[in-house]
């Protein structure tokens, strides 16, 4: 059997949605569990925690039903990417020296089984959105990280729900805008300008998508998210598919 490539995003941890975060961890867990026989590689587009800040001595508490299937996974041999996304830029080296995943911070393109892959999790690509722009920088600068650095966790913590509110607020754009005004589909015909690309894969946006973007074949997935949809995409080799769990 042909082993497949399992991409997801936006579980957004720490919250609760239409389950608790709790319920929400148990039930990916039990996904990634039932998946992994047939799993060879995961890609995680970002936005697994809700907010995240990396301490060089403390992570965030809980979540300890995901780290052990990542480990599980990990000693499996499945390969594992970790993007970030908005709400866990701050993600710096745990991952990677615990378990063995590459943090990835910007987009990617992956050949997969002879198929072009475009992968990221989307904030700040395509045109517009230009204070989000300003402020990723400003928080991907390491002065802004040594002096949130200095403030202690407990505080720190309660700051990134706040900011981790406010971002997701900004996000959640209900429906699907058309072709001319998702702003990752603009992106997306951008780059075939450039490059020839199979598959678009981005986060982001909240809203599972499944879209032909009409140049050379090219397909755009969002991978919506785990707070309403509880969706994710497979390559089997053949095809790409936008799927929902139903346990």
């Amino acid at each position: 059997m042909m082993k497949k490539t399992f991409f997801a995003s936006d579980f957004h941890l720490g919250i609760d949605g239409d389950l608790t975060s709790l319920e929400r961890e148990l039930l990916i867990v039990q996904w990634l569990d039932a998946s992994a026989p047939e799993m060879k590689t995961l890609y995680l587009v970002g936005d697994v925690w809700d907010y995240w800040f990396e301490y060089g001595q403390v992570i965030p508490k809980g979540f300890n039903h995901l780290f052990a299937c990542l480990r599980r996974l990990r000693d499996a041999g499945i390969m594992i990417y970790y993007f970030t996304g908005n709400h866990d830029m701050w993600m710096f080296r745990y991952l990677t020296d615990e378990y063995g995943i590459p943090i990835l911070r910007k987009e990617v393109i992956h050949e997969i089984d002879g198929k072009k892959f475009y992968i990221a999790h989307g904030d700040g690509l395509g045109p517009g959105d230009l204070g989000y722009k300003m402020i990723k920088k400003l928080f991907a600068s390491k002065v802004c990280q040594w002096m949130f650095a200095r403030i202690h966790p407990n505080s720190g913590i309660r700051l990134m729900k706040y900011f981790s509110g406010t971002s997701r607020k900004h996000t959640e754009i209900e429906g699907f805008l058309g072709p001319e005004k998702e702003w990752l589909i603009q992106h997306a015909r951008e780059v075939l300008t450039k490059e020839k690309i199979d598959y678009f894969i981005f986060g982001h946006r909240h809203l599972p998508i499944d879209f032909d973007l009409g140049i050379n074949g090219a397909k755009y997935i969002n991978l919506g998210d785990w707070l309403k949809y509880y969706t994710y995409a497979v390559w089997d080799g053949q095809a790409l598919k936008l799927c929902y769990y139903k346990p």
